[in-house]
């Protein structure tokens, strides 16, 4: 009853404590006891609509749009039937896509209001002002009539029709109305009392009206989920003229977080790239030893898809990391077949034995982070669904990098010299 968290009457949240995951019956999932709750409460409470969340995932999507699910389409206009019209066929549309889960409207209708509406010829008979009739009815909820005071103080005193009686219309429709003959007329002869449906809730952002349809989104990534009902919805055709649209919810993070990897990821790259050409004073053998950086991508890839996982912002993180260890490999190999050539060995067979002598420290750096990303692989406790992904992708990534590092990159190096010594013969050919 608090002012904390305001809600309507037609929600309520409820926290089910769980067991220790260990104590759950053989094969029971997150996923399939929520499909075991949903069914057991929609055939118990029908025409209840149920969504699924933990209480901090609650709160901070509240916070960011004011929805309590993953998904927020958020539908802006002036007339509130207009957008629980469309924010009913909206529902049905997004039903229909792949993992969506919970999907629901805002609740803007449905409360039982009376409304008093002045009869104005009835007033002219009895040369009644509607501002007296007005009077007697902002009564209801209450009408100062004086101040009482305290000192320094002041308090006004309100006049109020008894809690009993608000609630009998008989009651209220016996309420008297002075005329200036100094008559007392009956309400029910002056106005007509009616109860209708009216709104239960009206929203407002940014000077419109608004109403939200809110979906959890169960068993695919958040980006695609969002990007196949965008494009449903354009479709459908659902929008009025004048009315405009926003999607929202933790799609909304997962935007910002996508912005800031679109640009710490080519300024990692781009870092990394410069830092090679000053160690090997060459834009040629640093470019080399950048095209461990694709080969590594590709094991990531190849990881995610292979465990069934969409890529993610802890993907994206796990990516940055696999790309520093993979151009670190790079360097030592490429480093040792330098060595060598310097050391007066020709092209092929400096990169025959750069790839035989470094095969054990590239295998051990490649290993030590593998092997100490394993048990973020393979966890399943609170934080898993943020590790999985990161390791699973440096994993995946060090495999295909390390192979083709060690098998790749000695052939190019060894075609690179060919290059260069028949564009050293020609030169000297034209000289002579």
């Amino acid at each position: 009853e608090i002012a904390t968290d305001p809600m309507g009457v037609e929600i309520s949240d409820v926290l089910v404590m769980l067991h220790p995951k260990g104590d759950w019956r053989p094969g029971l999932t997150r996923e399939r006891l929520i499909r075991d709750m949903d069914s057991l409460l929609t055939a118990n409470l029908p025409g209840s609509v149920n969504s699924y969340s933990q209480p901090i995932e609650l709160r901070v999507s509240e916070l960011i749009s004011g929805v309590r699910s993953d998904v927020a389409f958020q539908i802006y206009g002036d007339d509130l039937e207009t957008l629980k019209t469309v924010a009913d066929r909206a529902v049905r549309v997004l039903q229909g896509i792949p993992g969506a889960a919970d999907v629901k409207a805002e609740q803007v209708a449905g409360l039982p209001v009376l409304r008093i509406v002045v009869d104005r010829r009835a007033i002219a008979r009895f040369g009644i002002n509607a501002a007296d009739v007005l009077d007697v009815i902002r009564a209801l909820g209450g009408r100062e009539s004086g101040v009482v005071l305290e000192g320094f103080r002041r308090f006004a005193v309100q006049v109020r029709v008894a809690p009993a009686s608000r609630t009998d219309i008989d009651q209220l429709r016996q309420l008297r109305v002075r005329s200036p003959a100094g008559q007392l007329i009956p309400l029910s002869l002056l106005a007509q009392f009616k109860v209708e449906e009216g709104p239960a809730q009206i929203s407002h952002e940014g000077g419109r009206r608004r109403i939200s349809v809110e979906a959890n989104v169960r068993g695919r990534d958040l980006a695609g989920f969002v990007s196949e009902a965008q494009t449903a919805v354009a479709n459908a055709g659902l929008i009025p003229a004048g009315y405009f649209t926003a999607w929202g919810g933790q799609f909304e993070n997962l935007q910002e977080a996508s912005r800031r990897l679109g640009v710490v990821v080519p300024v990692a790259l781009g870092l990394i790239f410069m830092l090679l050409v000053f160690s090997q004073r060459s834009v040629a053998m640093a470019g080399l030893i950048f095209l461990n950086v694709p080969f590594a991508a590709t094991g990531g890839i190849i990881a995610l898809f292979l465990r069934g996982m969409p890529f993610s912002i802890s993907a994206g993180v796990g990516f940055i990391a696999l790309f520093g260890v993979a151009v670190l490999n790079g360097l030592v190999l490429l480093g040792y077949i330098r060595q060598r050539e310097a050391e007066g060995a020709d092209a092929p067979t400096a990169a025959f034995e750069g790839a035989r002598v470094r095969l054990r420290p590239v295998l051990t750096t490649a290993l030590v982070a593998s092997l100490g990303f394993v048990p973020m692989a393979i966890v399943t406790g609170a934080g898993a669904e943020v590790q999985k992904p990161l390791a699973t992708v440096v994993i995946g990534g060090l495999v295909t990098a390390t192979a083709l590092t060690l098998l790749v990159l000695p052939t190019l190096y060894t075609w690179m010299a060919r290059g260069r010594r028949r564009s050293d013969g020609s030169a000297a050919a034209e000289v002579t």
